[in-house]
């Protein structure tokens, strides 16, 4: 086996490696880079029909690919809506995710007095946010869990930032729970004090 031969199996495992991603940013990605070095590959051995196929693939990525990241920013991406804490939707979505939601927050229990919010892109559920009113202006985030699909994106920025759902209800500060496993506050403006991050808005 040649050189050549290893960059073509390299470019078709890109492929296959990017049909297997379940954050949709990461499956175009992986999926251009592949039909990049499957160009490549294809121009040396002069298939040309191939060629032209991973050029459309690439255009079709770049297209996605800029969509996605001209709305990662985009007040109008993400919609928080209030749902009851006892909402069947709402346990539905925890139970479903409950795996990862462990994972994520270990330990993570509901305390029944939340307020609770399902975070929408368009019909599409992006995540969850639970917080309890600690009083005093303080909102203690519960549960904050992203979707796998939306990983990639900035639905927390949008909660956090953006949205006024903590504003709207009188809360000058909020504090997340600590033990988060790969916490991205640090990110959207959030301080560390300890093992949690607080923002003060």
């Amino acid at each position: 086996m040649n050189w050549l031969d290893l960059i073509g199996w390299a470019g078709s495992a890109l492929l296959v490696w990017s049909l297997l991603q379940t954050r949709i940013l990461r499956l175009r990605v992986f999926n251009l880079i592949g039909c990049f070095v499957l160009i490549f590959f294809n121009a040396a051995l002069a298939v040309w029909p191939m060629v032209g196929l991973n050029v459309v693939l690439a255009i079709i990525n770049v297209v996605y690919l800029r969509k996605m990241l001209a709305t990662r920013h985009d007040d109008h991406a993400y919609t928080a809506v209030e749902v009851h804490a006892d909402d069947a939707f709402l346990t539905y979505v925890l139970d479903i995710h409950a795996a990862d939601i462990e994972r994520f927050n270990p330990g993570f229990k509901r305390s029944g007095d939340e307020l609770a919010f399902v975070v929408m892109h368009d019909d599409e559920l992006a995540g969850v946010v639970l917080i309890f009113d600690r009083g005093g202006g303080t909102a203690q985030i519960e549960l904050d869990y992203v979707t796998q699909r939306f990983r990639d994106f900035t639905p927390g920025e949008f909660v956090y930032r953006r949205s006024g759902l903590f504003s709207e209800r009188g809360f000058r500060r909020v504090v997340t729970p600590p033990g988060m496993v790969s916490p991205y506050y640090g990110r959207i403006g959030f301080k560390r004090e300890g093992d949690v991050y607080v923002l003060e808005m």
